[in-house]
């Protein structure tokens, strides 16, 4: 069956033709923004219940199309958009289960609450009915002080709060922006309604205070984040019944367990060729390489440059062999900047930020240990792989087409797909002889123990196997990292900037991508040039969805993920 459609693939995973489906997802992202623009009162009942009516709504609708008549295009859409009403109800009820845990410090909240929701629904107010609103929650907000503050004591009293560091960050953080939407509130009205002020200002601006004071309390004397370079690392795992659910919206049908399976089975695959390379290199081992690696750095000033000769050097190399398409204009349009010091205490390594390449380097201004530590770990050998990573056949040019192909799909993207693209790339540039040295071998093997060592640490953090200290201590001692970038890769993971599976889709969607390129190229198949651009026309989907589409599978609607790569 598989020959056969792709046999008479004309057009490998051409984009899909506009249709209902296209339409439904588009409306639905439109009113799931103006859901989103208008229900902005932090932590509210109301606000999560009018999101998961919305949800409900588009559930009703997707059910009562008529899926017989979609093509298969369309009902893969019509799956990507029923999972992503699925997943976000999943996300709503973690919502919820977290407001709860912190309700006990957040008490005070929902009368300051019902004041943002009047003025959201433009209803009048009463200034001096507010004003004691205000007054009676910053009495809530000392009591509540007090409590925590016995906490610490020796003989707590029964009723005296002791949150822990995960819990006093998360609800100092539902504080400030609490307090910060008070702020807006308090200049909607200050000066425009003659009464207002007179009111409203002193206990507002106490209130305001006490917030204040109050969230700097719980990250510094519950949390211990006291604004210091050794302050602990804190951040906030969902839990395995939550990430069981994200790996399943993701299409994959591997528990954690396996994936951490999956991730130690190709550490060890790493480990062994980096004794091989250690040895080429005249190495006793692969900590040894990796230390003259990293000696082998851009002197001050030449760090920029390095990078955009590797990233013509990589171009030339994907022309050579006919491996994928690149536009004209794509290759005109990425451009480079450097990363500023305070960044780089998140982002100690080079990222992509449209259309720049931002290199990480040492900074005048950073200390001695500090300088040293940024270019050991910006080594030119590591540069070689990260380049493409980021740009051309990477990032860069997945964006691109992302913006000119099946562009309603971009409220289903997925790291699998934008950061698995990148790193089937490295894979596959490895098996093309590209890193050609043992040197450049030894940096492309660091990087893809890091994408083996981020699946272990984020998901261990997750499922609440692994803290954050210990996070570090495995990046550095089985991967090589300076301690310095190791701390920076894990507060990036922890933050909550990112999906708890963000970390770990890196090697996995590579992984999917790489056993998918295996399987539909070669002799009678698809040309590596068909394969790429046909997976890029599909937009950053689930690479599940992906198969399904350059395959022409025509998808049941009782469809369950089940392709095990």
């Amino acid at each position: 069956m598989l020959g056969v459609a792709l046999a008479c693939l004309t057009l490998p995973g051409g984009a899909p033709a506009a249709g209902v489906m296209e339409r439904a997802i588009q409306e639905f992202s439109a009113d799931r923004a103006a859901v989103a623009a208008s229900f902005t009162v932090p932590w509210a009942e109301s606000g999560i219940g009018r999101r998961e009516a919305l949800l409900g709504t588009w559930q009703g609708r997707l059910e009562a199309l008529d899926y017989a008549a979609l093509s298969p295009a369309e009902r893969i859409d019509w799956h990507l958009l029923n999972n992503h009403l699925e997943a976000s109800r999943d996300g709503l009820a973690l919502e919820r289960q977290r407001l709860q845990e912190m309700a006990p410090l957040l008490a005070f909240r929902t009368p300051l609450q019902d004041l943002l929701r009047k003025k959201a629904e433009r209803q009048d107010i009463d200034p001096e009915q507010a004003a004691s609103t205000l007054a009676t929650a910053l009495q809530e907000v000392k009591a509540l002080r007090k409590k925590l503050e016995q906490g610490k004591a020796a003989e707590a009293p029964p009723d005296a709060l002791k949150p822990g560091a995960v819990l006093a960050v998360r609800s100092a953080e539902a504080m400030e922006q609490l307090r910060s939407a008070l702020d807006d509130w308090f200049r909607f009205y200050d000066g425009f309604q003659p009464d207002f002020s007179w009111w409203v200002r002193q206990p507002q601006g106490a209130l305001s205070k006490g917030l204040e004071d109050t969230a700097a309390y719980l990250k510094k004397e519950c949390a211990g984040l006291k604004g210091e370079p050794d302050d602990p690392l804190t951040g906030d795992p969902v839990g395995d019944t939550a990430l069981a659910a994200q790996i399943r919206h993701e299409m994959i049908p591997h528990s954690a367990p396996e994936l951490l399976a999956i991730a130690e089975r190709e550490f060890a695959w790493c480990e062994e060729e980096m004794k091989r390379a250690a040895t080429e290199m005249g190495c006793a081992d692969g900590k040894a390489a990796l230390a003259k690696i990293k000696a082998q750095h851009a002197p001050p000033g030449a760090q920029a440059t390095l990078a955009a000769g590797e990233a013509l050097g990589v171009i030339r190399f994907l022309q050579e062999r006919d491996l994928v398409t690149l536009p004209p204009l794509a290759l005109e349009t990425w451009r480079m900047g450097m990363l500023g010091v305070e960044q780089q205490k998140s982002l100690p390594f080079a990222v992509y930020s449209e259309p720049n390449m931002m290199v990480a380097f040492a900074h005048e201004s950073m200390t001695q240990e500090d300088k040293l530590m940024s270019m050991r770990g910006n080594n030119a050998a590591f540069l070689h792989i990260v380049t493409p990573h980021e740009l051309i056949p990477g990032h860069h040019l997945q964006g691109f087409m992302a913006k000119r192909y099946a562009v309603q799909r971009q409220l289903f993207r997925t790291p699998f797909l934008v950061e698995g693209w990148a790193l089937h790339w490295e894979m596959l540039l490895w098996d093309l002889g590209y890193t050609a040295t043992p040197e450049q071998r030894t940096g492309a093997l660091f990087w893809r123990m890091h994408r083996c060592a981020r699946i272990i640490v984020s998901l261990q953090f997750h499922l609440k196997q692994m803290p954050p200290a210990a996070m570090v201590d495995f990046l550095v001692e089985r991967v090589g990292h300076e301690r310095s970038g190791a701390t920076a890769e894990v507060r990036r993971y922890i933050g909550g900037n990112y999906s708890p599976l963000y970390q770990a889709a890196y090697m996995l969607g590579g992984l999917q991508l790489r056993s998918l390129y295996q399987s539909l190229t070669g002799p009678g198949k698809l040309s590596p040039r068909a394969f790429h651009d046909a997976v890029l026309q599909q937009n950053a989907i689930p690479v599940e969805m992906i198969r399904a589409a350059l395959t022409q599978e025509s998808l049941p609607r009782d469809w369950k993920p089940g392709w095990r790569f």
